[in-house]
This record gives structure tokens, sequence and C-alpha cells, in this order.
């Protein structure tokens, strides 16, 4: 991630103006202008690394004349005491930036982290680990960045990106007498070519209507592993399998016994564990 997108850049901004950054009185009363200082920026526990590119954005944008240097790249792995980072200049620009830098480090590399072990859980299977759009509301980039970072694969990025027919959905039209093999063709019939059209189902009654009436992606929500592994048999191949519900480390690899392609974790973005990463300073 060497250039940021624009939405990056914004995020960046409106999280130092929500700090208060270029208003910091400690620093501003305690340490002179002319005081340097080099800082490293160390992993503090196992993981994965995302977010050091941001995290040197974030110390540039307080003091332009700030030195960075990323000493590892994103998708490293991270043992306690890995240099991950440095920074060098005045003292008072690192400390303004310090808490920012490390609260988007710390996110980032904690959710690829944590990505990392559903993938390790499952190495050997077919199936792929993807993350959903329960992001923090404005990080929705980073935390799929990160979550690739980690080895994981990305759901939709927005609405824009595709159809997902879910319950709510279907019982909008259930007024007008319509089930759900009719609300998926007629999806299917406004959808443009390029677009897929995935559907949400929790039973097996609602798997067979699902894959007659032409779906390309079916969701299975909540699912036991047993009752998934029927819904691969009646489906066969003939569309993209999802598991998705309350999906975790002590049951991906059941899930992904079954065959289905893809495995959704919500938890990878909307729980996050933030990655112990710390910045150690030396001043001149």
């Amino acid at each position: 991630m060497k250039q940021l997108p624009p939405e990056v850049y914004h995020l960046i901004d409106a999280a130092l103006t929500e700090d208060q950054a270029f208003n910091d009185p400690t620093t501003n009363a305690l340490v002179p202008p002319e005081v340097q200082a080099v800082g490293v920026i160390r992993a503090k526990a196992d993981g994965v690394l995302a977010g050091v590119d941001v995290a040197m954005e974030v110390f540039r944008r307080v003091d332009a004349s700030l030195e960075t240097r990323g000493l590892l790249e994103d998708g490293a792995v991270l043992t306690p005491g890995a240099d991950i980072a440095m920074v060098t200049g005045a003292a008072g620009g690192i400390l303004r930036a310090e808490r920012v830098a490390l609260n988007f480090l710390q996110r980032m590399a904690g959710i690829a982290s944590d990505t990392n072990r559903y993938v390790r859980a499952i190495q050997g299977t077919r199936s792929r680990i993807v993350d959903t759009r329960k992001t923090a509301p404005g990080h929705r980039y980073l935390d799929k960045y990160a979550v690739r970072m980690g080895g994981g694969y990305n759901h939709r990025l927005n609405l824009a990106d595709g159809i997902l027919i879910k319950d709510n959905h279907i019982e909008a039209l259930r007024s007008r007498e319509m089930g759900l093999r009719d609300v998926i063709q007629l999806a299917l019939a406004r959808a443009s070519h390029t677009i897929k059209v995935e559907v949400e189902v929790e039973t097996l009654e609602a798997v067979r209507e699902a894959v007659d009436a032409g779906a390309h992606i079916i969701m299975l929500d909540n699912m036991p592993p047993e009752t998934m592994q029927e819904a691969m048999d009646i489906i066969a191949g003939r569309a993209v399998v999802e598991a998705s519900g309350g999906i975790n480390l002590e049951t991906v690899q059941a899930v992904a016994a079954t065959g289905v392609d893809l495995i959704s974790v919500g938890g990878l973005t909307h729980s996050v564990t933030a990655l112990d990463i710390s910045l150690d300073l030396e001043f001149r």
C-alpha cells in the first residue's frame, strides 16, 4: 500500500483532527522544538503486519520534515521484539502523531493476524476465508486491505458490488405474494450481466429453491456442518457456496470439511483485537 487512495488520506486527517494533534498542550509546554528523537515501532506479540504505510503517512501528515522508513512490509510475520518501522526528526511531531499512527497500525495488524489464524486453520481445504461489510464506519478500505494481508479474501466492498438477497428483502416482497424463487428470478432479470446474484438461505428447502431458480451464489446461513453437507449434495456444483453465521476458530475446520467455497467471518472486522505494538523513543 505505497500509494494510498484519497479516502484513506481523508480518514487520517479526520483522525488527527479528532485527536487534536496540532493542539497538544502537553507537548507544546514541555518539548522544545529543537529536541530530536528516533522512534522505533516494535511488535510486542506474534502476528501479521498490516498498515505500516498508513502509520508512516500519519507521521508525515503531522510533520512533513519527519523521516520515516518501513523496515518490514505488510503481510510480514511478526514476533515479539520485531522492528517494524523507524521515524526520525523533531520529537514534538513524533509525539503528536504517535497515538493515531499506532491506532491504525494496531487495528490493521490485529485484523491481519486474526484472519491468518483462520486461514491456517483451514489450510489444505478448498475453502477461502472472506470478510463482510461489518467494518468500522470509514475504515472499510483499510479493514478489507488488512484481511488480504492476513491471507483472506474480500466479499463485497460495498452495496454496489453485487446483489445479495437477505431475509428482509424476501420479507419485503411477501406482501406481493412472491416466494423465494420469484425474488431470485426478479433479481436475475433486473441485474446487469456483470452482476452476480447471491441469496441467503437457512433451510434445505430454500437451498433447492435457490439452486433451481438459478442463483449464482448460495449463502448457507447458520447451518450446522452436517446440514451444510446435505446442502452441498443438493447444489452439486451448480452454484458457488458460501457458509456464514457464527463461525469461529473452533468450528471453521468442520465447516471447511464440507467443501464450501467461501467461509465468511464477520468477527474479522467487527470484533477486532488490536495487536500489541509500541513506539520506543530515543531523544537527542
